[in-house]
């Protein structure tokens, strides 16, 4: 089985993110979808395997590129932040690009909200914020997307809370 944890929105802090990294250390991939405010480098660093990473509307002096398309477990992912579509356009502008590009699965974020949508021919995910969250709850959350051996996907929305439960 493959696994990739999805973050978003961690405007600068890290701490959570580490968190998350040390309790899933199997994870093949992690994908990042933006605003993560100077700590590119630092996740890169932490990660003992391969890091995506788009620029947010927040990310202002970062070289990371606005789009991204990976293949993950056989899959086109593609991975933006988000705001240059929802922002003009809403939902339906960021789905319509990612068809475009002949994505299975489009991660975004900037809302701060999480949402999952499986659809026949998109899967949508945004892990919400991890560090500032803007659901009715305000838990910080991420997103755990793995794959199974005969290559189905499986998407998990998670609440990250300091002290997690014992496995």
């Amino acid at each position: 089985m493959k696994k990739a944890l999805i973050f978003s929105d961690s405007h600068g802090k890290k701490e959570a993110m580490w968190e998350v990294m040390k309790r899933f250390p199997e994870a093949d991939a992690i994908f990042h979808a933006g605003d993560i405010e100077g700590d590119a480098g630092r996740l890169e660093e932490a990660a003992d395997c391969p890091v995506y990473i788009a620029r947010g509307n927040c990310d202002f002096t970062s070289k990371l590129p606005a789009n991204l398309l990976v293949e993950f477990g056989g899959k086109k992912i593609a991975l933006c932040h988000g705001h240059r579509y929802i922002d003009f356009g809403g939902l339906d502008k960021i789905k319509y690009w990612a068809l475009e590009q002949g994505a299975d699965i489009l991660i975004f974020g900037h809302t701060h909200i999480p949402y999952l949508e499986q659809g026949e021919k998109l899967t949508v995910i945004n892990p919400g914020s991890i560090s500032k969250p803007r659901q009715q709850k305000r838990i910080p959350t991420y997103a755990i997307m793995e794959v199974s051996k005969d290559g189905q996907f499986h998407f998990s929305l998670c609440e990250y809370y300091k002290k997690f439960p014992p496995l």
